[in-house]
């Protein structure tokens, strides 16, 4: 199955994409996605659902994050072989976590807004407003969680997984990275800075998680193109490993790395800008489409 959530910022239904491509209402049999509808018996009982008997969203309404009240955005950092190359990190040993804030969620058609930081002295308080000047873009596979995992053994990782999407964890290197003050979390958390969707796709729908092709294009020139099957840290191992720091409940996301091709691995480096357009996507996942804007309240 493939699920959605359609309309308006902070009003958006429940959906799911029939066979000829097209959104059916599903308000009428449940509430909303979000972690108490996705567990593996609810799942079943959406399946059992006659999609002729709902209800066709007519136009091309707005899509939202396919995941309503998500509690927690977990990052897995440097997790492919070769992204880990173009920056010229070692590859990790064990896997990175940091976390994005539910506040950097965003529907993945909606623009992505570069953030209005602020300019650090050493030892000062900050001196003046600055807009960002060098935030990235990378294509990730996201693991929806539908049943809790705590500490869960790999071979049963899998089954705490209700379904994967697709997810644009746009970073702001300056601020992720830079000596003086650098911090993955606030680089990494911007308001817009998680589109997530256009659906959630269901585990039985995606046979082989671990060989997706995954890509993204920049104004239409493809920047990323890699693989699920690069992963330094597989699904299972990832699930498995952050089970053991923090239970995992149903409606959170694993934001699993992306693939070599991101801005700050280019020579020279290349970095978002007001206008630029970013197209991104995974086999079986479907496409996101975002335009860059500036700061605004």
């Amino acid at each position: 199955m493939k699920l959605v959530r359609f309309g308006k910022l902070g009003r958006e239904k429940p959906g799911i994409i029939d066979s000829e491509g097209q959104i059916r209402d599903l308000s009428t049999k449940l509430k909303d996605i979000d972690g108490k509808t996705i567990n593996s018996n609810s799942l079943k009982l959406i399946q059992r659902v006659n999609l002729k008997k709902l209800n066709i969203v007519k136009g091309k309404p707005r899509l939202g994050v396919p995941i309503s009240n998500i509690g927690k955005i977990v990052c897995i950092g440097l997790n492919y072989i070769d992204h880990a190359k173009e920056v010229g990190a070692p590859l990790p040993k064990e896997p990175i976590i940091f976390l994005k804030p539910t506040s950097s969620l965003n529907g993945p058609f909606d623009d992505v807004m570069l953030p209005k930081g602020i300019l650090l002295k050493k030892g000062k308080i900050p001196s003046r407003v600055v807009e960002s000047k060098r935030s990235d873009w990378e294509v990730e596979l996201g693991i929806v969680i539908g049943d809790t995992a705590k500490s869960v053994s790999e071979s049963k990782a899998m089954q705490c997984i209700a379904g994967y999407t697709l997810i644009n964890d746009v970073s702001e290197r300056a601020y992720q990275l830079d000596a003086a003050a650098g911090q993955w979390i606030r680089g990494k958390g911007c308001d817009t800075f998680c589109p997530v969707g256009p659906w959630l796709v269901t585990k039985d729908e995606i046979s082989r998680p671990q060989n997706l092709s995954i890509w993204l294009k920049l104004n239409g020139k493809k920047v990323q193109n890699g693989n699920t099957k690069t992963m330094v840290f597989n699904i299972k191992q990832l699930v498995s490993y952050v089970s053991h720091f923090m239970t995992l409940h149903p409606g959170d996301l694993i934001a699993t790395g992306t693939p070599p091709g991101v801005g700050m691995g280019m020579k020279p480096a290349k970095y978002l800008k007001k206008g630029d357009v970013m197209n991104l996507g995974i086999d079986g996942l479907g496409e996101q489409t975002q335009r860059v804007i500036s700061w605004k309240k």
